[in-house]
């Protein structure tokens, strides 16, 4: 085992490699595949976009072909606690010795890139990437799973030609960077789709789908949308060990998805049905029991997410008949705003707390976001006051239900002051 300071010393390098230069698009990333000889090209994949969603549905496809003994990769972004969550081969992530080994591997190949190309030295997230190929190549994974990191078709991970392309909703959010129209966001989520390879569209305005299909029919693409195979739902679509409606739309679209592979994978429907039932995804609606009480942590950080957080905290309040305490924190007005305003709906009291991420808003910005009507209580707070110790959790009282929302790194700072805890 490495020594944990020799981890520590690699997490703070990979931390600080951002992107340089004029250089935007995925040539950086081809530039370090070739140098790894391109380990892409020999694994199957399945590719995943969206504003929404998208990291459930590669947890739901990773349980479904792990369901049909494939030996499976899984590559996600950002993790919750361990760095080497990103990165999993048949369910176990990426260890601390593993990711040290890999950049010292990557290191010299990097280092050669950028002597020839200052502005084509690997970020963080190519960093990453670039060890799941070589761990999915290497440990012998049959297929993987590639959750795109933001939009689509400048990021890393297309440079891929995958078995299916899955787009799981088109929502606003990263604007700044992939635009304010629906459309201009549906164009660059809709890069991954390949010439001659089938995609699976979920729920997304009319517009967004109108794009993707011009797309699709210009690449000579199959489309299948979630919407044709099952209806509008969610009555009749697939159940999952995942709470929430919006998880039974997400399970419709791995199904979908995973009928659309070639027959040799042998997915049957009880696979599916099998596959929908084991899916590993925290964070998302999860319960917890800390101190004999029930959290609920959930990852809803943008607009599109402030529709399925009110439809879960309706149904908590109809459940318990209580009214819930939630502690949140969000990166970006933007999309602080509509979760503030749906939380205010919801909720007795509201902790606002700051996640350790540059682009947070702090709790004054938060409270600014509180409509005027609000009556309930507004506290300003910190992670480790409102879980001072393992198992310990010092919001409301005994009989109040807590629900943590907002940014995932907020999620992993209140799961690693946690510690181990069971399901509720």
């Amino acid at each position: 085992m490495r020594a944990p300071s020799e981890y520590a010393a690699v997490t703070e390098y990979l931390y600080a490699q951002k992107p340089r230069g004029e250089k935007f698009g995925i040539d950086r990333m081809r530039a370090l595949a070739a140098a790894l000889d391109h380990p892409e090209r020999r694994l199957p994949v399945v590719h995943v976009a969206g504003t929404n969603g998208k990291g459930s549905v590669a947890a739901m496809l990773d349980a479904l072909l792990r369901a049909a003994d494939w030996r499976t990769g899984l590559f996600t972004s950002p993790h919750l606690v361990h760095l080497g969550e990103r990165v999993q081969v048949a369910g176990q992530r990426l260890s601390e010795a593993e990711i040290v080994c890999y950049l010292a591997e990557l290191r010299p190949l990097a280092g050669a890139i950028e002597a020839a190309d200052p502005d084509a030295r690997p970020s963080f997230f190519e960093y990453l990437l670039g060890m799941a190929l070589l761990q999915f190549t290497r440990r012998e994974c049959d297929i993987a799973i590639l959750e795109v990191g933001l939009g689509g078709r400048l990021d890393a991970t297309n440079i891929v030609t995958p078995e299916v392309s899955v787009i799981t909703s088109i929502g606003l959010d990263h604007c700044e960077i992939l635009g304010r129209e629906i459309e201009s966001i549906a164009r660059e989520k809709g890069g991954i789709i390949k010439p001659g390879c089938p995609v699976v569209i979920g729920r997304m305005p009319a517009t967004a789908e109108a794009t993707l299909r011009a797309i699709a029919a210009e690449r000579g693409s199959q489309l299948v949308s979630v919407a044709e195979r099952y209806g509008e739902g969610p009555a009749g679509y697939p159940e999952t060990n995942l709470e929430g409606d919006y998880q039974r739309w997400n399970a419709a679209t791995a199904a979908t998805a995973v009928r659309l592979l070639a027959p040799r994978w042998k997915i049957t429907e009880d696979t599916i049905a099998r596959g929908l039932t084991q899916v590993a995804w925290p964070g998302r609606w999860q319960r917890v029991t800390v101190g004999g009480r029930t959290i609920i942590l959930d990852a809803s950080h943008n607009p599109e997410g402030a529709t399925v957080l009110e439809a879960n905290l309706a149904q908590l309040r109809s459940e318990t008949r209580r009214t819930p305490i939630v502690i949140t924190g969000v990166l970006g007005l933007e999309r602080a705003r509509p979760l503030i305003e749906t939380i205010c709906r919801h909720s007795q009291e509201v902790h606002f707390v700051t996640p350790q991420q540059p682009r947070a808003c702090s709790a004054d910005e938060l409270a600014s976001c509180v409509p005027g009507d609000f009556r309930g209580r507004i506290v300003r707070n910190t992670v480790k006051a409102l879980f001072p110790s393992p198992g310990v959790c010092a919001a409301g009282g005994p009989d109040d239900v807590v629900v943590v929302t907002g940014s995932i790194y907020l999620l992993g700072e209140v799961m690693t002051q946690l510690g181990d805890f069971p399901a509720a």
